[in-house]
Order: C-alpha cells, then structure tokens, then sequence
C-alpha cells in the first residue's frame, strides 16, 4: 500500500508540571520503536521551563506505523468528515491528539499533541490533498 504522505510530524510541549519521560512515552505511542525524537528547551511567558519534544517520519513504513495507530481510535470517521477543515492550502492535514490518552496507550482526538501530515498531491491543490487523505484514512 502507498502512503500519500511526504512525511508527517508529530509536537508535543512538555511543561514544568509534567513529567518528561511520561510526556515522551504518550508522544513515542504514535512513532515506530527506537524512533528519534528531538528535544529542545524554551521558556514560558513566567519564565517557567517547556520542553518541546517532536519527530519527523519521513519514510513509508514509518508513516504506515503512525496512521496504523491514528486509525486505531482516533476517531477517524470524524476525521474523514472534517478533512475540508484539516487540510490547508498547502496539502497540509492538521489534528490534535490527546496526550493523556497517548500516555495510557490509546488513539484519541484532543490537546497536547499536534499531527501535520504533508499530503502528496499531483497537481497540489487543497481539493486533490483531501482526496488522498481521504483515501489514507479509509
């Protein structure tokens, strides 16, 4: 099976609050194993510590392991429906999951974890991008 995707990234914000290696397993829920993930450090508008923690997959199987675990429960029906809204001018499909679910192992919509898929689409436009998502997430 072909993926219509150049390759999707998956964010996640790691506050002072939480702890990192809980908020690193919810995120690594949705990656391959041994997948690396990219660590970077910023400050809060109180001056309080977030880690960005995020990954890129850029090959096949990787982008059929995450949209494997995106259609295990995230709800895909309603994301079928709302791909008009989910993907932008630039063949972009956009979704948040929930990193709570993530940590305890499951695939929902909701906060904490931003999904962008770059969509393949010949020619590229928005209208020719939904139509492959669609089809990826049948």
């Amino acid at each position: 099976m072909s993926v219509p995707f150049h390759y999707v990234d998956l964010r996640t914000f790691c506050y002072d609050t939480e702890d990192e290696a809980r908020v690193e397993r919810a995120l690594r829920h949705f990656l391959p194993e041994a997948f690396e993930i990219q660590r970077a450090e910023s400050t809060g508008h109180n001056g309080d510590r977030i880690v960005v923690l995020s990954a890129r997959v850029e090959n096949a199987d990787g982008i059929r392991y995450v949209l494997d675990r995106l259609r295990d429960g995230a709800d895909v029906d309603r994301l079928r429906e709302e791909l008009d809204q989910r993907v932008n001018e630039n063949c972009a499909f956009m979704a948040h999951l929930d990193k709570q679910a993530a940590f305890g192992g499951e695939s929902r919509l909701g906060k904490g974890i931003s999904f962008r898929a770059k969509v393949e689409a010949y020619p590229a436009t928005r209208e020719a991008a939904v139509e492959n998502a669609q089809d990826a997430l049948a």
